[in-house]
Order: structure tokens, then C-alpha cells, then sequence
């Protein structure tokens, strides 16, 4: 959906988050750096980067001059950043307001600009750390936790592993209905058993001393 001037009203007395950026912009902005800020955003989850407001609260219209060419901008976003940014004019009785609205990064991929990806640290632009790049780029890994052992079977998990199972999850959730509820069920809600079979994770977790040999023999 794209923004409006109630959308508008309800930021000026929204606070500054990962998801929303106020910039003056009132004679104009850089392409470069709105650039980064668009990566930034889409590293962080996507989000919007408005022009023409003032950046500290009690924010304000001032209006912008800022990208009057608006479908060029959005050509150059593109080609930079290979997402689809989304450019909106708003007129307000205050002034002229741009609002680049930023789509969330694929699964997997930060964006990077001039060499480095980009994140927000307060006022400031700076690299993504190397631990936050890890867990990005982890992202596509496939989870073997889920897959199933093949061979495996309900024999294969420790029944006394199983109750204690249950017992810490009644004790988190306090819901009754664990304490009644048949071992296979249990484990079914838990997502450690499938209708395809026995998941690792279940073995990892629950298997008995017998089974956590390498499975699929």
C-alpha cells in the first residue's frame, strides 16, 4: 500500500525506528546517499525514507525539493539495488513530501552499496558487522534439524526423555492439555514427528542411547 497523508500524520508522532527515516531534504538529498539509505533499510527489514520532515521530534513539514523527476529516481534505485523501491509525492498544506517506500531484502542477500552493506546506527550509516552478515547469509542454509531419519521410529526416543519433554513445556505454556496428551501427538505438536517420519531433531533431543548411532543404515 502505498503512503498517504493520513499515513503522514500518524509518523510525525511516530518515533524514528528501524523501519522509518525522516530526512529535511528541503533543496534537495544525494542520490548516492539516498541509495545507502535504501540499502539500509532493506538490510533491516524494509521500511520507508521520508523526505521533507524534519528528523527531530516535535517533527514537522518543511517540504523538499528534492528527486522532481520521481520515475528516474525509482529507474535508478533499481539498477542499484536490484529491488523495487516505491516513490510517492505527497502534497501537504506544508509543503512538498517524498516517501521512498523500501521492500525487505530476499532471504539471504543483503544489499550492499559501493562495496558494503549498509545498516543504521542512530544518525549514522555504517557496515553491517560480520556476525550480522553470518546470520544473513546462514539464512538459505537448510535446516537438517528438520529433515527426517529415515528408519527411524517412535521406539528409537526414550520414553523417560519424552515426559521431562513434557513437563518443561507444560511448565512454560501452563497448558493442561500436554499432561493427558499421547506421546506421538505430544510430539507431533511439538513438530519433532511428521507424517513422513522422525525428525533429527527428535533423535537429538529424545532418541535413546541405542538409536544415536548414524541413521538411515
Amino acid at each position: 500500500m502505498l503512503p498517504t497523508l493520513d499515513h503522514l500524520r500518524a509518523w510525525l508522532s511516530a518515533r524514528e525506528n528501524e523501519h522509518l527515516e525522516f530526512k529535511e531534504a528541503r533543496n534537495g538529498f544525494h542520490f548516492e546517499k539516498l541509495a545507502k539509505y535504501c540499502a539500509a533499510l532493506a538490510n533491516e527489514g524494509g521500511g520507508s525514507i521520508v523526505l521533507g520532515v524534519t528528523d527531530r521530534r516535535p517533527r514537522r513539514v518543511v517540504g523538499s525539493a528534492a528527486f522532481e523527476n520521481l520515475e528516474r529516481t525509482k529507474a535508478g534505485l533499481v539498477q542499484r539495488l536490484r529491488l523495487k523501491v516505491e516513490a510517492t509525492e505527497l502534497s501537504h498544506p506544508d509543503g512538498r513530501v517524498v516517501v521512498f517506500t523500501v521492500p525487505s531484502r530476499p532471504l539471504g542477500v543483503p544489499i550492499s552499496i559501493e562495496g558494503a552493506y549498509w545498516m543504521r546506527a542512530g544518525e549514522d550509516l555504517v557496515p553491517m558487522t560480520d556476525d550480522m552478515l553470518r546470520t544473513i547469509f546462514d539464512e538459505n542454509r537448510p535446516d537438517f534439524s528438520a529433515e527426517i531419519c529415515r528408519g527411524a521410529t517412535l521406539s528409537d526416543l526414550d520414553p523417560v526423555a519424552i515426559e521431562e519433554f513434557r513437563r518443561r513445556w507444560h511448565l512454560a505454556s501452563e497448558n493442561a492439555n500436554l499432561l493427558a496428551c499421547p506421546a506421538e501427538n505430544l510430539l507431533r505438536d511439538a513438530e519433532l514427528i511428521t507424517e513422513c517420519g522422525i525428525t533429527y531433531a527428535a533423535l537429538i533431543l529424545l532418541g535413546s542411547k541405542a538409536a544415536l548411532v548414524p541413521c538411515g543404515r
